[in-house]
């Protein structure tokens, strides 16, 4: 948890009449879908933001069409805003003064911490945007009086739309098989997306969290190759895991990024399968009540979406 600047205090109270009214910025992302879920089953009100048209449905969401640096006819007041999508391009909007709510609660991601001191600058670049946007963010959450809360989650999977595990797996079943370095050994917390849901929702009622960023890993904390094989092992076809010397991997990877099996997979990438990427979860689970699942993968956790 990090302290930022001061924010009020309060949790949100509930209206008499149970039609509380929530905004909700990329609706229909991974993690914006179990959100939607779980806000209609409290029996909220939703206008959810989405570039893409949507289907009208289900009963108590109003869709809204639009970017968000540029979307207009956004609801005037609402109970709660709720961003997951990028933060920066959320923060910039919030900083304009447009939006309006008692609450707010935006996803950002551990990057902020792990990616700020890489070997590659564009990563530096995603530390540093996400770190400014976190600033912006309560900063103009504390001038208006509005109690914002962010969240850090780590390797998001559960909705097959994630870039990394559901990757893997697609990767793995069309090549029969997934190589890994034997030094793959760096400790991972996987988080389920509908645990950055319930959290995000646990946050309305929990004032302490108003002015907070909090890191949301997985419930369980396993090697980096572990947690590859249980991926594989969930598939249909139980794709065989290769575990390889080191430099042989590292020979291999070269020809992989040109064939474009391995596009986007940089030398800090490789560098971080070494690396233990482990975040508190105590100050989320004292002040939210956050107790994620182990990570017991199927593969329907990494089918992406119709």
């Amino acid at each position: 948890m990090t302290d930022l600047p001061a924010a009020p205090s309060r949790a949100m109270p509930a209206r008499s009449d149970g039609g509380r009214r929530a905004l909700v910025f990329g609706g229909s992302g991974q993690i914006g879908r179990p959100l939607l879920a779980r806000l209609l089953h409290a029996g909220w009100k939703v206008h959810a933001l989405s570039r893409e048209a949507q289907e009208e449905g289900p009963p108590g969401v109003h869709w809204l069409r639009g970017d968000l640096a540029t979307a207009r006819d956004l609801p005037p007041d609402v109970d709660a805003i709720f961003s997951c999508g990028p933060l920066d391009a959320f923060a910039l909007r919030f900083a304009r003064g447009d939006l309006a709510g008692a609450q707010v609660v935006a996803f950002g991601s551990t990057s902020v911490a792990v990616k700020h001191d890489s070997t590659d600058a564009g990563e530096r670049d995603i530390a540093r945007r996400l770190r400014e946007a976190e600033a912006r963010l309560f900063d103009a959450a504390s001038a208006r009086g509005i109690a914002a809360t962010v969240l850090r989650p780590t390797l998001v999977y559960g909705a097959g739309r994630d870039a990394t595990l559901t990757r893997i797996a697609r990767l793995a079943q069309r090549l029969h098989g997934f190589a890994l370095p034997a030094d793959a050994t760096g400790l991972r917390q996987p988080v389920h997306v509908d645990d950055l849901a319930a959290v995000a929702m646990a946050c309305l009622d929990a004032p302490v969290a108003a002015g907070q960023a909090y890191a949301v890993p997985g419930g369980e904390t396993l090697a980096y190759r572990e947690m590859v094989a249980r991926v594989l092992a969930s598939l249909p076809s139980r794709p065989r895991l290769w575990t390889l010397p080191p430099a042989l991997f590292r020979t291999l990877l070269a020809p992989a990024r040109l064939a474009g099996v391995a596009a986007g997979f940089n030398d800090a990438a490789l560098a971080r399968m070494r690396e233990d990427l482990v975040f508190d979860a105590a100050p989320a689970a004292r002040d939210l009540g956050y107790a994620p699942r182990a990570f017991a993968p199927d593969a329907a956790m990494f089918t992406p979406p119709a």
